[in-house]
Order: C-alpha cells, then structure tokens, then sequence
C-alpha cells in the first residue's frame, strides 16, 4: 500500500485484488480539502468485478449521493460529515480506508466509530428490527385492502436480514449479502436466516426472471433515485447471472428495490408504483401465503429482540 496524507503525493492504493489510483479520483470529483474515506465491498477485499467504488467525501452537505463513471468504472460518491452521529450512518464509515485526510480528522471520526463499535452495531440491529416490525405490521393490518401489503412483507424481511447480518458483525452488502447469510455458523439467532430467505423468495429465481426484474428494478431507480444507479444495478445483475448466482442475484435486486420503495412519500397517492414493483420485488398475490409469511416474520423479529436483550 504507497499513500501519504499529502495531496500532491497521493498516488495508489492496493488492496487484495486491485488499485485505486486515488490521486487521479480525488482530481476527478474535485474534493478540494475536505477528507475522503473508501467503504464498501471494494474495501472490505471481497467485491466482484462489478462492484462500484463507495466513496464518501466528508464536506458536511446535506446531499443525495452521485454515480461517477469513467472509464466503464463506476463510482459512488456520497457525502459525509465529520460529526456524524446516526448508528446506520456509521456503521458504513466502521473500517473505512482514508484516502484523503491532511488534518486526521477523519482519523479521529473512525476511531471513535472503532471504540463505540459494539454500540453503535447494536443500535443499528435495533433499528433494523423496529423497521421490520413496522413494515410486517403494515403488512398484516392492511392485508387484502391495500396493493403494497406484499412490498412491505418483502421489506420486512430485507430489514431482518440486515439486523442478522449485523448481529454477526457483517456491513449489509446487498450484492454479497447472500452469500455471507449462508456462511454464518449455527446459532439460535441464525435459523431465522432461512425464515427471511423463504419471504424473499430466492428459490424463485431463474434467468428469465431476473431478466424482467432487473429491468424494473432499473426503471424503478430511475424513477426514485435519478442518477446512474440504473446502470450499476444492471452491470451487477448482468454479472451475477453469467456466474450461476442467480438466488444472490434475485436478493440483491430485491434489497435495491426496498431501498428505493421506502424512500418514497405518500405512498397511498401512487398506486401506479405497484405496476413496476410487481416484478421489480417478483411480488407474491396469495393473500393466505402472504398471512403465513407474516406471521413468520412477525414471529423472528419478537424472538430476535427477545434474544438481544437477553
């Protein structure tokens, strides 16, 4: 690894599988003298060849995140702040690599997030299953009377699966997030694992179906998100399948789809969504499953808070 904390000699930094000229990256977004950190798969050593770059520069503004592409590479750049103190927030910034930070405050903001770490985890997993508990009862209380009583089941089970992921001192990455769910040792809190998977239904998953849910997963972004997101959820769908993975590919797909669907405000006045999310969540119309799963869910979120507290 070659780095200094000077800008003009900043050039690469090299992980397991590959470098990132970081001088050129910092010219490119334009920085100036605000710090910047790496996060993500691509930090972590296990990204595929079509994960993005997660790169947060720390400037204090109150902004959506951006998709960079150069060079058929893609970059998403987010924007951070010094004084960050949300536990989701956080735990995104838990073993970043700096790549850019001339006063070490950015240093500071990570070893502090190091020393708070099993806090801040454990505030995130409680978050994660209120969320779930919200989105179940939703679920439950409107079912057969509203059209997205299915997509909050999904979300549901999306929110659990964060929270064991966690629990398990894994970051949620949703294009890994599979594989590691099914390499967690045995435990009580691990069986539920099956439980979520079941909900989301990975065992639906074929190359014809992904190809429609990709699509709508892709319109959706567009539609929520409006930037490039579109076209990395396409490179990684288009990778996953033309690697054989295609349950990790349905679940990544899924997970993007929950983040873009409770990004959204008064839902009730938009019952058009349902249309695209049909297939973008591959949505199960069964009323009777739909109530099982439910339950289901309903049931590991209570065991699971039971478990925590324990």
């Amino acid at each position: 690894m070659v780095k200094s904390y000077n800008f003009e000699t900043l050039y690469k930094i090299c992980f397991y599988n590959f470098c990132l000229d970081v001088k050129n990256l910092l010219e490119k977004i334009a920085v100036k003298d605000y710090p910047v950190g790496m996060g993500g798969c691509r930090n972590n050593n296990h990204g595929y060849d079509c994960c993005e770059y997660d790169i947060t520069v720390f400037d204090g503004k109150k902004q959506k995140e951006s998709i960079l592409e150069y060079d058929g590479i893609f970059y998403q750049i987010y924007h951070g702040s010094l004084t960050e103190t949300s536990p989701d927030i956080l735990l995104q910034y838990h073993n970043m690599t700096i790549l850019y930070d001339e006063q070490w405050e950015l240093r500071i903001l990570l070893a502090k997030i190091k020393e708070k770490k099993e806090q801040i985890f454990n505030s995130y997993v409680k978050n994660c299953l209120i969320e779930a508990g919200i989105c179940i009862t939703k679920a439950k209380n409107k079912l057969g009377t509203d059209t997205y009583t299915s997509s909050w089941l999904k979300s549901g089970a999306y929110f659990i699966a964060d929270a064991i992921s966690v629990i398990n001192f894994q970051r949620p990455s949703p294009t890994h997030m599979l594989k590691f769910l099914r390499e967690f040792d045995k435990s009580k809190i691990n069986e539920f694992i099956l439980v979520v998977t079941e909900s989301i239904g990975i065992e639906r998953a074929t190359p014809s179906l992904l190809s429609r849910m990709s699509t709508s997963t892709m319109g959706f972004s567009d539609m929520i998100e409006e930037n490039l997101h579109s076209k990395i959820i396409g490179q990684k769908s288009h990778y996953l399948k033309n690697h054989s993975l295609l349950s990790d590919c349905y679940f990544y797909l899924g997970y993007v789809t929950r983040n873009n669907f409770i990004k959204i405000q008064n839902l009730h006045r938009k019952p058009e969504l349902i249309h695209i999310l049909k297939t973008a969540f591959d949505l199960e119309s069964d009323s009777a499953k739909i109530e099982s799963q439910a339950d289901k869910l309903q049931q590991a979120t209570n065991s699971l808070l039971s478990l925590l507290h324990k």
